[in-house]
Formats: C-alpha cells, structure tokens, sequence
C-alpha cells in the first residue's frame, strides 16, 4: 500500500524483482516505471472499496503498508487530529478485512518514522532508541501501531508484525510529499537554465541522517521472512551522518553544476514562481516528468526547506537514532549517503525525470 510514495515504490519495484513473489502494488496515483508487478487505483479511505479488493486477494501473505495521508504545508497537520484519524482509517480499512478474508496472511509490515521520538514537539532523546517508553504526544503511528497489536491479539490469524522507523528516506518516486530529490534536482534544473551555480537555500548546518529507499525496501524484504523481526520495531536509516551544506558540491556535481554562494531562500515559497522556467525545461528536453511542477515535487520543498534548515540560525541539536537493533538482528545493510544521494540523482536523469548531467554548466 502506498506505491506511489518513496517507500512504497521502491518496496514494490524491489520485491517484483525478486523470485517467487507475486506482488500487487496499490495506490490512488498510479506510479510509472514500475514492471513486474500489478498496480491498482485504490483510496484507501473507501471502506467498501477497499474490502472488495482484498476479497479480489484472499491469497495475500504480505503487507506492506507505507500509505501516508499529509495535509497541505505538512508541519501543522503532523500534530492534528483529524490527520492522524484519518490515517487510521486509511490503515484500518486495509488491515481489518485482510486480517478477516486472508487467511494465509503472515506478516505486516508498518512504516513509521523518528517524529515517533517527539522531534517534531521538542528536543528528543538522543540516539532516538526503540526500547524507549513512547513518547507522550499523539501521533496517527501510535494509533495505527496500537490498531495493529489489537487486531493480532483479537486471534484473527498466526501472522507477525514489524513496526520500521526510517529517517529522511531519499529515492525516485515523484509527485511525493517527502522526498527531496525530485526538490533539489527541479530546484538545480531552474538554476542551471539561468545560467547559475547551485546555490545552497538553507541555514545554520546540521548533523542529520538519511536512508535510501532501497535500503529501506531491503530491509522489509528481510523483515518479512526473518525471525528476528517478528514483533518487533527497528529504526533504519544508510548508517553514517552527514551535513547538507557539507554534500552540496556532490549533489552539484551530479547535476552537472557547480556548488554556489549561500542564498537563504523558502523554496516552498520561490519555486513555485519559478513554474514556467521548469516546463520549459521539460520540453528543451524531452522530459517525461509533468510539466506541473506541483505535480512532479508534491510537498516536497516544503520538506526541503525543513531538511535544509532555511530561516535556521543556530546548529540545533540533532536528531539522530540508533540502528543497533536492527543490525544485532541480522540486517546489516548500509550506505554512504553522499554516494546515495548522487546516484538517486543519476537515476532521475537516467529516466530522463531531470536533465541530463552531460549538459554541464561552464559558469558562462
């Protein structure tokens, strides 16, 4: 569920190819480039939809639910009410009929995030660890996670669960609302067509982490046939630590650019004025991407402007969680997020959703 969004589509993409899974992708937006696997239209907030489509599937084994519901702006509605409801319900009409029609199911995976750690309230307990008594704020992960262990012990069935909490996941999916690659690259592109290095838009530098989504997609892939994850939560992010303003010559680099002068811009605020420059970049280059920024970044520079730091004049203290759990457990996986973020880059060009880097800008 949610195959349109950053996990959600690198969790099919990865599964589909893989032997011996039969995989049905489901989302409201259709993604593209997804082969080897059958996509579905669904919403998930049409109960009576939604139960006709599991009993379309009476043979599912797997879950793997990464469907998200945010309201426009998304820092507001993280702490509302009727967001986080609705995300229940989004949850609750896939996994109560699952749990009741199919009867070889296994295992659920639940995506989560580290605002389960309360870093979106207020200064969270660092490294953010599983074992942690939760946090006390109201957040829709709690009310989905709770949803979850209730209908496991209702006895509809053997299955397990695994409860992951990836941080700033980065990957290819487009028109999403938090993931900053289609941002940074739409937001390079308008600069290069102006004949201008990548200026950085942020503020005062922070340690963070990041996690790619295929690492994540490995790390249900295990989830969902390892003993060790069974009922349990993991945080997983690529390993290492980095700055933003630190890896910018490398995400210039691979946009063909050089790296500029420290421009503080809302880019939630400066791209979308910005509009015109980026359909005229699509055609100049035969792009597949929507010529409709809105609908090739989502929210996604709102996300951007957060991760980035614009307006930021301290360095906070970071927001940073432990992944010993997870690798204690038996997944080991990890990356260099400077090396990850250029080839998600390099992915994008290579689909031609963002202009080909061979188009190196010479400062003239």
């Amino acid at each position: 569920m949610g195959a349109s969004g950053v996990i959600g589509h690198a969790a099919v993409k990865h599964f589909a190819a893989l032997p011996d899974w039969e995989v049905v992708g489901v989302s409201r937006r259709l993604p593209i480039d997804l082969g080897g696997a059958t996509l579905v239209s669904l919403d998930l907030l049409d109960g009576e939809a939604c139960r006709a489509f599991v009993g379309r599937h009476p043979d599912t084994t797997h879950l793997v639910y990464a469907a998200l519901f945010e309201k426009p702006g998304l820092v507001a509605g993280w702490r509302e009410r009727d967001q986080m409801e609705t995300n229940l319900a989004m949850f609750r009409n896939v996994l109560d009929p699952l749990t009741e029609m199919a009867r070889g199911l296994q295992h659920v995976t639940l995506l989560q995030g580290t605002k389960a750690y309360g870093g979106h309230i207020g200064l969270m307990e660092v490294p953010g660890r599983e074992r942690a008594p939760r946090h006390p704020h109201d957040n829709f992960y709690f009310l989905q996670e709770d949803h979850l262990l209730a209908r496991q012990a209702a006895g509809t069935g053997g299955w397990a669960w695994t409860i992951l909490r990836p941080q700033v996941v980065v990957g290819e999916s487009i028109g999403s609302n938090m993931n900053v690659i289609p941002a940074i690259g739409a937001y390079g592109a308008v600069l290069r067509a102006a004949g201008e290095p990548l200026h950085f838009p942020g503020g005062a530098p922070s340690v963070t982490e990041i996690v790619s989504a295929d690492l994540v997609a490995r790390a249900v892939a295990w989830a969902a046939t390892a003993s060790e994850a069974r009922d349990e939560v993991f945080n997983v992010t690529n390993g290492d630590v980095m700055v933003w303003r630190n890896v910018w010559p490398a995400i210039a680099d691979a946009l063909g650019m050089v790296p500029g002068e420290d421009r503080p811009m809302r880019l939630a605020d400066e791209m979308p004025t910005r509009s015109a420059a980026w359909a005229g970049i699509v055609e100049r280059y035969g792009l597949r991407s929507p010529r409709d920024l809105a609908d090739f970044v989502g929210q996604s520079f709102v996300y951007a402007d957060i991760l980035l730091g614009v307006g930021r004049e301290t360095v906070p203290l970071p927001q940073l969680v432990s992944t010993v759990k997870i690798r204690q457990a038996g997944f080991g996986d990890c990356l260099d997020s400077e090396h990850d973020l250029r080839g998600w880059f390099r992915r994008l060009q290579a689909r031609k959703l963002l202009p080909p880097r061979r188009h190196a800008w010479k400062g003239t």
